[in-house]
């Protein structure tokens, strides 16, 4: 009976136990290899877009996407060790990617979104943009994503297909963009003299462009005096800082020329 017993455990081991086994320890080897594999490849080819100095974008796209295709292929490689029909699961994943298709569509958009983002190249890493209803600094392209560092200091995440379907505006493509700022001036001033003092101050401000030179005109006028028009040029990185100072500049020549407060001003006759 126990020779039975034995002779029966030592059949189901070698026929079943044993063939798994193998099949598990093979299958852990070739997941192990294979991710060894793929990082050796993403490194080598990490390498050669460094190279040939590939834009930071377009590098990273490439790689996230050789990341997924690769680590697909080890998957299938460690279901064919252990006996799974690849030819079906292949299959399968068609079957899937079609109904996830169906489901997703707005995913798959994004997807889509993202490829033309870099081809066509409207931004880059680094650059500041608005879209999207989202206003900052490209930190990353991804698949389905960018994200946006908000002037706040916020991570914002952006899917691609709003991105690119909306209207977007690059601050970063252009050496210079100009800065936008009023001065109310009150009725006794005189808006010439006012004007050529906002102008000399300006153009002595940090980082404020010579070429093109600061614009100050007449803009409009209003019951309480006339309305100028301050427009210093300067690049987007120092925008902040030369709208604050530009501000600064008017108040302090306004107070040095002794103009007065701006009021509203009423006649009153009698019929």
């Amino acid at each position: 009976m126990n020779q039975e017993l034995t002779s029966t455990v030592e059949s189901l081991v070698n026929t079943y136990v044993l063939p798994l086994g193998w099949k598990l320890i093979g299958a852990l080897a070739v997941w192990i290899i294979g991710g060894w594999v793929v990082r050796l490849i993403r490194a080598a080819l990490g390498r050669v877009m460094d190279a040939r100095h590939v834009d930071k974008t377009l590098a990273s796209y490439l790689d996230a996407s050789a990341n997924i295709l690769m680590k697909i292929l080890v998957l299938i490689a460690v279901l064919g060790v252990l006996g799974i029909e690849t030819t079906s699961f292949a299959a399968l994943l068609a079957a899937l990617g079609i109904a996830i298709g169906a489901a997703w569509a707005g995913l798959l958009s994004n997807f889509a979104a993202g490829l033309f983002l870099m081809v066509l190249r409207p931004f880059k890493v680094g650059d500041m943009i608005s879209g999207g209803g989202t206003l900052g600094v490209v930190r990353e392209i991804g698949l389905f994503v960018t994200a946006i560092d908000t002037p706040d200091n916020v991570r914002v995440f952006v899917g691609n297909g709003k991105l690119f379907a909306d209207s977007i505006q690059n601050f970063s493509t252009n050496p210079y963009r100009r800065v936008e700022l009023t001065a109310q001036l009150a009725h006794a001033v005189d808006p010439q003299d006012a004007m050529q003092r906002v102008r000399e101050r300006v153009g002595r401000i940090a980082n404020v462009l010579a070429n093109p030179a600061p614009s100050v005109e007449i803009l409009t006028f209003n019951p309480m005096g006339t309305v100028i028009a301050v427009r210093p040029f300067c690049h987007n990185d120092h925008y902040w800082q030369v709208y604050f100072d530009t501000n600064r500049a008017i108040t302090e020549v306004a107070g040095e020329a002794g103009y007065p407060v701006p009021e509203t001003r009423h006649v009153v006759r009698n019929a």
